[in-house]
């Protein structure tokens, strides 16, 4: 379980504006990354953020194109998850595969606002807010293994052994 301060945002919310697209072709490590992390909508975010902020929006989160960095980014900015009412597929997939928990939930998310505190239980598919519980779907014991090693690569690393995957 987990519990962090809400960063709220609307529908579609592209991976442009999550991870502006000017620095694109930049070799920036995921933490330089992380300082440009939703500058465009919000300039506070990449300032303000704090290890353990969740990111609540609404639908088709993370469309656009399939950039990964706008999953590296907000990971290395300290989120530990989003909530939003529908992703984009390719933005959902990169999430996981960088270690980013999403949590698809419909019920419940148009009262969550910025600054309010929620607490997700991963393992039994529960958002707790203001006392109230909102149900979505338990992530599947394979992609809780992904999440806790770190995303795909370490993963994949581990299970594989160091030694085939250095």
């Amino acid at each position: 379980m987990i519990e962090g301060r809400v960063w709220r945002y609307g529908d579609d919310v592209n991976t442009d504006v999550i991870f502006p697209g000017k620095y694109t072709y930049q070799p920036l490590t995921a933490e330089e990354m992380a300082q440009h992390a939703l500058e465009d909508l919000d300039p506070d975010f990449a300032k303000e953020v704090q290890e353990g902020d969740v990111i609540v929006a609404g639908a088709n989160f993370g469309c656009g194109s399939s950039r990964e960095q706008a999953a590296t980014c907000l990971k290395a900015a300290g989120v530990a998850a989003v909530i939003a009412k529908s992703f984009a597929r390719i933005f959902f997939r990169n999430a996981i595969n960088n270690g980013l928990p999403v949590i698809e939930l419909k019920e419940g998310i148009d009262g969550i606002a910025k600054g309010d505190t929620v607490k997700i239980d991963f393992e039994n598919g529960i958002v707790i807010h203001k006392g109230n519980e909102y149900h979505f779907p338990a992530l599947p014991p394979e992609v809780l293994a992904i999440l806790e090693d770190g995303g795909l690569i370490p993963h994949v690393r581990k299970e594989m052994g160091k030694e085939k995957y250095p």
